[in-house]
């Protein structure tokens, strides 16, 4: 039996980054290593430690796990974009069917309360009040004129040409939803043709969190394309 001394090797011998080097530049040193493979032990967040292979079969089940989650999260954002779908098509019959003014309206406030399950929804079109005095559209339908100095507070999102989500300042809040303004926590504001040439649709919901910044706007861009189209014809 050998009496010499095992050499002892300092870090700088074998940097971290060399060894880290070679074990990728050969992928198959544990293979040909089994017995090391099953002797190496990590530390583990309980305070012990766990086998290299554990810790490998552990980490490939979290990241399936993540996997998981993120499926399920692309199935039910389908689900809901096929649900949506659905509830355009049905805005786009009713609005084919509509003959007159006041039943395309009829139709667009129907849509937002049971279709969309609009806490609150008003509909803003720009004009001469006078020319609309055969409406009767209760609290869903506004006319006012554009230069209206009340529409001071949507002059950024008047300017723009897209939906606009989130919470909305107590001037806007106060305009559109009036008496029912305090059970507005978030409203979607969507513009009626180019930078909202005839006006546009809010819809408003009791949930904060039900339209935010983040969120797609592309639904409710179809809607207001729909809305402003069938508008246009009268």
């Amino acid at each position: 039996m050998s009496t010499q001394p095992r050499p002892d090797f300092s870090d700088d011998d074998f940097p971290e980054e060399a060894i880290e080097n070679y074990l990728r530049a050969n992928p198959d040193f544990f293979e040909r290593h089994r017995v090391l493979l099953g002797q190496l032990e990590l530390p583990h967040g309980t305070g012990g430690t766990v086998s290299l292979v554990e810790r490998q079969v552990s980490m490939l089940r979290q990241k399936e796990l993540k996997l998981e989650r993120q499926l399920k999260e692309l199935i039910q954002v389908a689900r809901d974009n096929d649900v949506l779908s659905a509830k355009i098509h049905e805005l786009a019959l009713q609005l084919l069917d509509a003959r007159t003014l006041q039943s395309s309206i009829s139709a667009i406030e129907e849509a937002m309360r049971s279709g969309f399950g609009a806490d609150q929804s008003v509909l803003v079109l720009f004009g001469d009040e006078t020319l609309f005095e055969d409406i009767d559209g209760g609290r869903f339908f506004r006319v006012t004129e554009r230069k209206d100095p009340a529409l001071g507070p949507f002059d950024t999102f008047l300017s723009g040409n897209g939906p606009r989500c989130g919470q909305v300042r107590d001037s806007q809040r106060d305009f559109l939803f009036r008496d029912d303004a305090l059970e507005i926590g978030s409203v979607a504001l969507v513009p009626l043709g180019n930078k909202a040439e005839i006006g546009f649709l809010a819809i408003g919901s009791a949930d904060a969190n039900r339209f935010h910044p983040g969120m797609s706007i592309d639904f409710l861009a179809r809607v207001g394309d729909l809305v402003a189209g069938a508008l246009k014809r009268y």
